[in-house]
């Protein structure tokens, strides 16, 4: 059988994660307690789909039987849907669903319109930058937590677009982009993420793109990254996250 390396990759990206000794079966969803698991806030369960298969970690033994019981009521596209979910387990709480995406030298489209800038991550402008936009934004697109250089785009003097990336365990790049919600689709977007996304590719990271707003899935699939799964985080009556 044929194996989709970029797809193989992902996967081990995720079960790297789970902090514990899982994979990916061949059908369906593996369940495994791991309190140490990186695939969701501590407490929580974490539910990773990708292609047809899923992984899974719960915090603790005793949820390992109800959680997988409930899990084998469902598809596995159903996996990473809160509703339905939340109709097999107690569901208190949820974080998602985000769309998985990945690309490679192979599947990467480069983009240019403009000339980037690349600035430290404690640039003054990139800091005035991420407190000019709404919190929620700052906060949602990542950039403050990337480990990368920042690409950034000006009109004038002002940045109003950044992208950069986080290091995760197994040589992955996180992407983060944001575009000031006044210069939004006018392509900006693509154009730092790109850059970004070339800066991994020639360290020899792998890019992953976490979305949910299906603008920034547009600009992922038009730099090549493929949508292989989704990723959820539920908090289940029961378990002990907070």
């Amino acid at each position: 059988m044929n194996v989709d390396p970029l797809l193989a990759q992902a996967r081990q990206v995720w079960t790297g994660l789970a902090g514990a000794p899982i994979s990916f079966p061949d059908r369906h969803v593996a369940v495994a307690a791991s309190a140490n698991s990186s695939m969701c806030p501590p407490g929580w369960v974490g539910v990773v789909a990708l292609a047809d298969t899923a992984i899974c970690t719960v915090p603790t033994d005793d949820l390992v039987g109800m959680v997988t019981r409930a899990c084998h009521t469902l598809p596995v596209e159903a996996l990473t849907d809160p509703d339905r979910l939340s109709a097999v387990l107690p569901v208190a709480q949820v974080l998602g669903p985000a769309t998985l995406a990945y690309c490679d030298e192979h599947s990467y489209r480069p983009h240019r319109r403009e000339a980037t800038e690349r600035l430290p991550v404690d640039h003054p402008d990139l800091v005035d930058f991420l407190a000019s936009v709404p919190a929620e934004d700052a906060a949602e697109c990542g950039l403050v937590d990337i480990t990368s250089a920042a690409y950034v785009l000006r009109v004038g003097t002002a940045v109003v677009a950044a992208a950069g990336y986080r290091r995760w365990p197994g040589r992955v790049a996180h992407l983060g982009v944001l575009t000031a919600p006044s210069r939004r689709g006018r392509g900006f977007a693509r154009t730092v993420a790109a850059a970004a996304t070339a800066d991994s590719l020639a360290k020899g990271l792998l890019p992953q793109w976490r979305a949910r707003p299906a603008a920034s899935r547009r600009v992922a699939r038009a730099l090549g990254f493929r949508e292989l799964g989704a990723q959820l985080s539920i908090r289940v009556d029961g378990s002990d996250g907070r």
